[in-house]
């Protein structure tokens, strides 16, 4: 279970509850987020999308504990490609 807290307005608490729970600080800037869903989700929505496509290659505690939502880029080439197939609501 994922649970999304805004710190503001472009920072969010991401806790994932499991085995060994985890907390990731995550920002998500106004421009990222138009970039990646074209205003078609929330940015909780992206980030809910975004760790439903990590916890799907990695455990949780492998996961960041602070980071900006486009790093994910660089780990997992195909996350743009796939967010964009899943930004349907």
């Amino acid at each position: 279970m994922i649970q999304i807290l805004p710190i503001d307005t472009d920072t969010f608490e991401v806790a994932v509850s499991a085995q060994i729970p985890s907390v990731h600080r995550v920002t998500v800037t106004d421009a990222i987020h138009r970039e990646y869903t074209s205003g078609r989700l929330t940015k909780i929505e992206l980030l809910e999308r975004s760790f439903e496509f990590l916890l799907a290659r990695e455990s949780n505690t492998s996961i960041l504990s602070e980071f900006r939502i486009e790093i994910i880029e660089m780990y997992f080439s195909e996350f743009r490609n796939w967010i964009a197939t899943h930004t349907v609501k």
